[in-house]
C-alpha cells in the first residue's frame, strides 16, 4: 500500500485526528470533551450525522453554488481561527508610544499564548474575531462566566518578559472616556463629577479588560526599588535593555536640530516639542545609543537627565502614583522599596501598609475588606492580621520609562491577568507619514 493510500484510507485519518484531539483534552484537563471522539468516528467510519450539515456534497457534474462555498469558507475560517485565538496566538497592536523604542506605536504583532500557558474562556460568548468592542457596542454576553483556569505552558513569567495582560484597572470603564483610566480620574475630579461627566459606568470581566502590553521588571517574590530612574531588583541593578529609554533635557545653541538628523537616530519627531525659550527640547526621550548620538549634534551645547525626586513634579503628584498616599513619598524615578506579592506567603496587615494590597484583596482575590474606625482590619468580617495571597503578581513597565503608565501608576498585575508574550511582528505603520512611506519594512516578520 502506497502513502498516498494510507493517508486517504478512512481508519487511518480516524485514528491521526483522534490523537490529536486525545493529546489536545489531556492538555486542556477536561475529560468530558472525551466523548468528541464519537464524532470523529462517526465522521470518518460510520457516517450516520451530517456534522457539517451546512456543506453540500455535489454529484459528480454538477454545478457548484458559490454561496454554499463561500458560507462552508467563513465558517471553517471562523471556527480554526478562533480555536488558535484562544489557545495558540493572537493579533495584537501596539496602540500608544510607551513601549518605544523597543515595540512602536503601530506595530502589529503575534501573541504567543503557549509561552505563559493559554487561559480557558471565561466570557464564551463573543462574537468571532473581535475582543470587547464593535460598532461601539459590547461584542460579548456574560450570560455564561467560568472560572479562571490556565493551561499548562512552556515557562512562567520571568524578569525582562514583555507581556500582553489584561489593564488591572479596566473592570470599571467610562463609557464617554473609554481609554482613560476610571480610578485614576475619581482620584483627581471625585467619582460623582466623573460619572456624571464621563459615565455611565461599564464592569467588565476580567478576560474582556482592554489589552496592555509592557516589559516585566519584578516578578513574584522579588523586592522592587527604583533609584533616580534605575531599576534595582533584590537590591541588585537590574539590566537596562536596549530599548528602555529616559527623557533629557537637551538645550541647543538656538538651533533646532535636523529633522532627518533626529529620524534616523530613531525618535518619533511628532512627539518632540522644541522650546524657544531653552532653548531646546525639555523632554526628549532616548536610550543609551541615542544619547550618544545626540550628544554628538554639532549644535547642542548640554544634555541633563530628568529625575523627578520628592516633592514630585505636576502630573506625578501622590494622586497618581501608586499606592496612592503621601505618606509613601515615592515619585516615578524614586520608587519603593516595593515587595511583589507571591502565592501562599503571608504578609502582616496595618494600616499604613493596606494601601499596597487592598485591591488585591477586594477585588483580584474577592473578598470583602473593611477598615473599622479603631484601626482593625476585617476580611470577610473576621479580624485579619495577616494576608496569605492566593496567586502570584508582577510589577510592569513601559521602556518609555517617562511616557508610560504602568504598575507605577496602577499597581501589581495578577497573573490571571496575563495573556501572553508577543513573539512576532507582522506589520508595522507609521500614521504620521503617508502611505507607502508610512510602512516600516525592516520590521516586517520580526522576532521580538
Amino acid at each position: 500500500m502506497s502513502w498516498k493510500e494510507i493517508i486517504r484510507n478512512k481508519w487511518f485519518r480516524m485514528a491521526f485526528w483522534s490523537l490529536l484531539y486525545v493529546l489536545w483534552v489531556i492538555w486542556l484537563g477536561n475529560y468530558w470533551w472525551l466523548l468528541g471522539l464519537i464524532v470523529i468516528f462517526d465522521y470518518h467510519i460510520t457516517r450516520k450525522v451530517k456534522w457539517l450539515f451546512w456543506k453540500k456534497e455535489y454529484k459528480e457534474g454538477e454545478k457548484r453554488n458559490a454561496l454554499l462555498d463561500w458560507l462552508d469558507a467563513i465558517i471553517f475560517a471562523t471556527v480554526f481561527v478562533t480555536f488558535i485565538n484562544i489557545f495558540f496566538f493572537q493579533a495584537f497592536k501596539i496602540p500608544s508610544s510607551s513601549m518605544e523604542s523597543s515595540l512602536l506605536t503601530g506595530d502589529h504583532l503575534f501573541v504567543s499564548k503557549l509561552t505563559f500557558g493559554p487561559r480557558t474562556p471565561q466570557t464564551p460568548l463573543t462574537i468571532p474575531f473581535t475582543h470587547n468592542v464593535i460598532f461601539g457596542k459590547e461584542s460579548y454576553s456574560t450570560l455564561i462566566q467560568n472560572d479562571y483556569r490556565r493551561l499548562k505552558g512552556l515557562r512562567h513569567v520571568r524578569r525582562g518578559d514583555y507581556v500582553v495582560f489584561g489593564f488591572p484597572n479596566g473592570d470599571t470603564v467610562l463609557t464617554k472616556a473609554p481609554a482613560d483610566d476610571y480610578y485614576a480620574v475619581c482620584r483627581t475630579v471625585g467619582k460623582d463629577y466623573a460619572v456624571r461627566t464621563y459615565g455611565p459606568l461599564l464592569v467588565r470581566p476580567a478576560d474582556k479588560k482592554d489589552h496592555y502590553v509592557k516589559r516585566c521588571v519584578a516578578v513574584a517574590g522579588d523586592t522592587l526599588r527604583i533609584v533616580d530612574g534605575q531599576v534595582y531588583i533584590n537590591s541588585a541593578k537590574q539590566e537596562v535593555w536596549p530599548g528602555v529609554q529616559n527623557t533629557y533635557t537637551v538645550r541647543t545653541n538656538g538651533t533646532r536640530i535636523n529633522l532627518r538628523t533626529l529620524e534616523k537616530i530613531g525618535l518619533n519627531v511628532s512627539e518632540l516639542y522644541y522650546d524657544e525659550s531653552l532653548p531646546g527640547y525639555p523632554s526628549m526621550p532616548l536610550t543609551g545609543a541615542m544619547l550618544t548620538e545626540i550628544g554628538a549634534c554639532a549644535n547642542v551645547e548640554e544634555v541633563t537627565p530628568n529625575v523627578d525626586v520628592y516633592p514630585p513634579d505636576y502630573p506625578d503628584s501622590y494622586v497618581l502614583l501608586f499606592p496612592f498616599r503621601e505618606s509613601f513619598r515615592w515619585t516615578r524615578d524614586n520608587y519603593g522599596p516595593l515587595w511583589i506579592p507571591k502565592k501562599g506567603v503571608s504578609v502582616p496587615l496595618t494600616a499604613e501598609n493596606l494601601p499596597l494590597y487592598e485591591r488585591i484583596i477586594r477585588d483580584y482575590e474577592h473578598h470583602e475588606l473593611v477598615l473599622s474606625p479603631d484601626g482593625t482590619i476585617l476580611i470577610d468580617g473576621a479580624p485579619a492580621a495577616e494576608y496569605t495571597f492566593g496567586q502570584d503578581y508582577y510589577f510592569m513597565m513601559g521602556d518609555n520609562r517617562h511616557n508610560s503608565l504602568d504598575s507605577r501608576y496602577w499597581g501589581f498585575v495578577p497573573e490571571d491577568h496575563v495573556v501572553g508574550r508577543p513573539s512576532l511582528i507582522w506589520l508595522s505603520t507609521d500614521s504620521n507619514k503617508p502611505f507607502p512611506k508610512n510602512i516600516r519594512w525592516r520590521r516586517f516578520f520580526k522576532i521580538v
